[in-house]
């Protein structure tokens, strides 16, 4: 499973009808979107601290990086405006649709009223040196 999957099955949620998209698929549409970020995320820390596929890497090292990340933690990380302002506007981009789209994740997944439209964007478009900072400060809760 790759987070471009995730979003071809979150495309073809809101695809599936030729009138106006249910709202369950829309919901539906929205976890999976959102599960598309997360899964960017892990990967990116995992590639970036450990190693990309090819590299000379240890397997599990790797499993365990992409593992680490954890959703609260990602999200607290990516709304701290002050650290993310630093980053280039890429990853500025990503963390402000991360920390949207687990608010609405949440709303699809428990709020029975919720009502959606379906919007995101993707990560590595962003210099290595800054996917690999951005990947410490979401993975890696910091020390005083």
């Amino acid at each position: 499973m790759t987070p471009s999957n995730l979003t071809d099955t979150a495309d073809a949620l809101l695809r599936t009808h030729t009138s106006r998209p249910r709202q369950s698929d829309l919901k539906r549409a929205v976890s999976t979107a959102y599960y598309a970020m997360f899964h960017a995320l892990c990967r990116n820390s995992a590639d970036c601290l450990v190693g990309t596929a090819g590299a000379d890497r240890s397997e599990p090292a790797w499993r365990q990086m992409y593992r680490s990340i954890e959703h609260g933690f990602a999200k607290a990380q990516c709304g701290n405006k002050q650290v993310v302002k630093r980053f280039p506007s890429g990853i500025q981009a990503f963390a402000a649709n991360f920390v949207e789209l687990q608010k609405k994740r949440h709303e699809a997944d428990y709020d029975p009223a919720s009502q959606y439209k379906l919007g995101i964007k993707r990560l590595g478009e962003a210099p290595m040196k800054d996917r690999r900072a951005f990947a410490v400060w979401v993975a890696v809760k910091a020390r005083p």
